[in-house]
């Protein structure tokens, strides 16, 4: 892991009583920032802290020194030092006087991008989510060199802040042989966008903070011509960009549509729903939420789908080590980040854990393995959010399809089935396969299953997890019950439909509801039947 930051530049034009507290620092080298606030003590930013390096605060004087030694400010009050990666910003006051500065330290880290260059080698286009400082910027540069020296694409890069390679004509050495478009003015943006494809004829154009959108429907446009796209946005999740309606046409933008009552039926869904509108202008979504640590959305038309349908995606979870090794595990998604990144080993401090995984920690938590879809089964008269839980609990190497059409097998109750008549036409005129299950218990799911893998010639599930997963399903359905009663009914005197449940967990609910001293109900027909709990 190669580390290129020239700090000594940035250093040099501090005034003398900033420079020296620093040069003799022991940590120096993970300095993130600089901040000097008029009348303020100035401030070193490390990873894991902040230090006051002189007892003196700033004046006018020690401002405009510093501001000698960089190029003019932008209209995003930001600047730079010629042939470096730093980045100057300036706090004004109502008049337009600087009266603070921000002197971030910018910095080439070679080797970051094996984590995913597999993806980089399918054109992929690619858009990279993350809070501030977390190393978007860091990542899109380190992929331009890649993609331009390694991989001797024709690469541009839109740098609007003159962040991706440094202020000044000449590009920093950092991108390789990329080539470098500068913007005048950050809203003409998206217009160099157009131009760079247009005159230049580039395979990749790689953009810095996509924010706007006339930026947003500027990609969109390079995407339709057939050039891969590296791209960021301010963002946390993937729901975030959804959830923006600036932003959202990245990711192919939501509609709500009104379904006729069979379509509804067939669905399971209520009339009114919410679908993606169009192609979204990336295929690949990266989450940046530690520096070495990226969750992946291999497919990001499909993971907008499966939130948008109340399902959760199945990411990617990506960990690089400091041997350069890389792990891959699966992980099941729903605001799973935060739960995730709070238990997790990894570091934010810039530097790589050295820490390798233990082999059967791995294997407990589900390692990412690649395995052939046997069949593609549609689900009718089963909870299909509870078939695909099972599915990815036992990694069953089946495919679950909403969709009749596009299955070539079908598995439901034996009581809906058989008073389907439509159904076993279709089946029929098809040729496809039909299964039935007599009731929706666990274990009953799990020996059809098992029926069907013995069918295509496939090896039994593992039931290892079984008495682990049945124990964990009791857990869930008594804290559903838990917080049904003391967050709504009890304080807020709301009645409350509880999830669709099996026979066995219903009773289980019922049993702790008693013990509340609630009434509650039956609604609802197999499979969405549930109970209601009454203040």
């Amino acid at each position: 892991m190669l580390i290129a930051d020239d700090l000594d530049k940035l250093i040099e034009i501090l005034p003398n009583f900033i420079k020296n507290p620093l040069i003799e620092h022991d940590n120096k080298y993970n300095l993130v920032e600089v901040v000097m606030d008029l009348g303020r003590r100035p401030e070193a930013r490390f990873p894991e802290e902040s230090v006051y390096l002189s007892n003196k605060v700033i004046n006018w004087i020690d401002l405009d020194q510093c501001i000698k030694g960089v190029g003019n400010f932008t209209g995003e009050n930001r600047a730079g030092i010629e042939r470096t990666l730093h980045r100057i910003s300036c706090v004004k006051n109502r008049k337009g006087d600087i009266v603070g500065l921000t002197c971030r330290v910018g910095r080439a880290i070679f080797g970051t991008i094996s984590i995913i260059k597999d993806l980089l080698e399918n054109n992929n286009s690619i858009l990279l989510l993350g809070r501030p400082g977390v190393g978007k910027t860091t990542a899109i540069r380190e992929i331009a060199r890649v993609l331009a020296d390694e991989m001797e694409k024709r690469v541009i890069i839109i740098d609007t802040s003159n962040e991706i390679a440094g202020d000044g004509d000449i590009p920093h050495r950092s991108i390789g042989k990329a080539r470098r478009m500068q913007v005048s003015q950050p809203e003409f943006q998206y217009k160099v966008m157009i131009e760079a494809v247009e005159n230049h004829m580039p395979e990749v154009i790689i953009i810095d903070e996509i924010g706007t959108e006339q930026e947003t429907f500027a990609a969109r446009t390079i995407s339709e011509r057939g050039v891969q796209l590296i791209g960021t946005a301010h963002g946390n999740y993937l729901e975030s960009l959804i959830r923006n309606p600036s932003l959202a046409d990245l990711v192919g933008g939501i509609q709500y549509v009104t379904l006729g009552d069979e379509e509804a039926k067939r669905r399971g869904t209520q009339k009114s729903i919410i679908e993606r509108k169009a192609t979204p202008a990336f295929k690949v979504a990266i989450e940046i939420h530690e520096r070495y640590s990226w969750v992946i959305h291999e497919n990001i038309a499909d993971s907008v789908d499966q939130i948008l349908q109340g399902s959760n995606p199945v990411t990617q979870i990506r960990n690089l080590y400091g041997s350069g090794k890389t792990i891959i595990k699966k992980f099941y998604s729903s605001n799973y980040t935060e739960e995730y990144y709070k238990n997790s080993n990894n570091n934010n401090n810039g530097l790589i854990s050295n820490q390798q995984p233990n082999t059967l920690e791995l294997k407990r938590k589900n390692i990412f393995v690649m395995k052939k879809k046997i069949c593609c089964i549609y689900i009718f008269g089963l909870s299909y959010q509870y078939m695909e839980k099972l599915v990815n609990k036992f990694e069953i190497p089946i495919e679950l399809s909403r969709s009749l059409t596009q299955a070539d097998t079908i598995l439901g109750l034996r009581s809906q089935i058989k008073s389907n008549k439509k159904l076993l036409d279709i089946a029929k005129n098809q040729t496809k396969k039909i299964f039935t299950a007599g009731n929706s218990s666990l274990s009953e799911i799990l020996k059809i299953l098992n029926f069907i893998l013995n069918f295509y010639g496939y090896n039994e599930i593992n039931y290892e997890n079984y008495a682990e997963s049945k124990y964990e399903d009791q857990l869930e359905v008594q804290e559903e019950v838990r917080l049904a009663i003391e967050k709504i009914v009890i304080p807020k005197k709301h009645a409350v439909e509880l999830l669709p449940r099996g026979l066995v967990m219903r009773n289980i609910q019922y049993q702790l509801i008693t013990k509340y001293a609630l009434k509650a109900k039956l609604v609802g027909k197999e499979p969405n039947k549930r109970i209601k709990i009454y203040p």
